[in-house]
């Protein structure tokens, strides 16, 4: 979500202080505006990375339809390939030790909902 900033004599102009896609500068001047950004170093990347995670998946859980959860779930795999490359793995590292938990721990298909556990463990 936006603030709002006024500034004497001009219009209220909407501040976001979030990190955005690469493309989003040239989109807003090609439209006519202009736009203040920043460069973020490793560490306030990645901070600004896992803010994004969560702005996405509350995104997504907002859908009105499924064709919004859609696009919302791309937004949030976008997020997590690049919080993957900003820790120093790849997408394909990521996958392997994905795939490895599914087989080992299995996946989320079967819908099991865990209530309790009754016992020691041992």
């Amino acid at each position: 979500m936006s603030q709002m900033k006024k500034t004497e004599g001009a219009m209220a102009m909407p501040v976001y202080n979030k990190l955005v896609r690469d493309r989003i500068p040239d989109i807003i001047e090609n439209g006519g505006d202009s736009y203040q950004a920043r460069i973020l170093d490793e560490m306030a990347y990645i901070k600004a990375l896992e803010e994004k995670a969560f702005e996405e998946l509350k995104e997504y859980q907002g859908a009105v339809d499924t064709e919004d959860a859609l696009e919302e779930l791309a937004d949030l795999i976008e997020v997590i390939h690049a919080l993957t490359k900003a820790r120093g793995f790849t997408v394909d590292e990521l996958e392997s030790v994905r795939k490895n938990k599914a087989e080992k721990r299995g996946a989320f298909s079967e819908r099991i909902f865990l209530i309790d556990v009754n016992g020691s463990g041992k």
